[in-house]
């Protein structure tokens, strides 16, 4: 015999796990908190998912970087041609 947790009273009681912690529970008193707490609750064992590092960018002037997915490429152009003849003395 043993005392209940929740009432208090000597009775058969049984270890229940509560949020890592064990208590001695009777059956009287462990049928209407196992009805309020059905569907509740979270799986005992989560898996752990790892993150890569955060993605570092740094911009060099002699490095050309190639544009992430999703993102417009980056389109260089010359302002200046060789055989362009001289327009500014019209």
């Amino acid at each position: 015999m043993i005392i209940c947790d929740l009432c208090g009273a000597t009775k058969d009681c049984l270890q229940k796990e509560i949020d890592g912690k064990e208590y001695d529970i009777c059956a009287e008193c462990w049928s209407p908190l196992a009805q309020k707490l059905r569907g509740k609750g979270r799986v005992k064992e989560r898996e752990t998912v790892s993150l890569p590092p955060p993605r570092v960018i740094t911009e060099r002037e002699d490095e050309e970087r190639n544009p992430l997915p999703g993102e417009p490429p980056k389109i260089w152009g010359a302002v200046d041609t060789p055989h362009q003849e001289d327009r500014s003395l019209a």
